[in-house]
């Protein structure tokens, strides 16, 4: 499979340690089960700071967020730009009590479910999302168990 995802840290901020072989197989697999294809999408992993500005800059939003997704989409092809606040990630996983990794990989995945038309904001859609969220966490156990 030819490389469809860019995985970018800004600043000073690292990239976080995770397997984005693995990862890019996995979101493939969560676009085909939404009749999707994975195009070009980019992840841009960032501080508080930055997601603050972008929100402030693209949407005239002035709070902090763990995803900013910009969708590009065509079609059925997925495409856009997603970008993560890790600070905020980790005052989440620890709000929730979830693994850092484990919350990422939700935040992660949830950038391509919105491109997959899902979204999070009106009545009764969060829960919707959550459910999609935590198949999507499903299918990456089980491809890790069948690796």
């Amino acid at each position: 499979m030819t490389k469809k995802i860019q995985w970018l840290a800004d600043g000073d901020t690292a990239m976080p340690e995770l397997d984005f072989d693995f990862l890019e197989s996995w979101l493939d697999r969560v676009g085909q089960e939404h009749g999707r294809m994975l195009g070009e999408l980019s992840y841009l992993f960032c501080d508080d700071e930055k997601i603050l500005a972008v929100n402030r800059e693209f949407l005239q939003h002035d709070y902090y967020t763990d995803i900013i997704t910009f969708d590009y989409c065509r079609g059925k092809l997925l495409r856009g730009d997603m970008v993560i606040s890790l600070d905020t990630v980790r005052s989440n996983s620890e709000l929730v009590g979830a693994a850092y990794e484990r919350e990422l990989l939700r935040v992660i995945v949830h950038g391509v479910l919105h491109l997959c038309g899902i979204n999070d904001k009106g009545p009764g859609e969060r829960e919707i999302m959550e459910a999609h969220e935590d198949r999507a966490l499903a299918l990456l156990d089980a491809m890790k168990v069948a690796k």
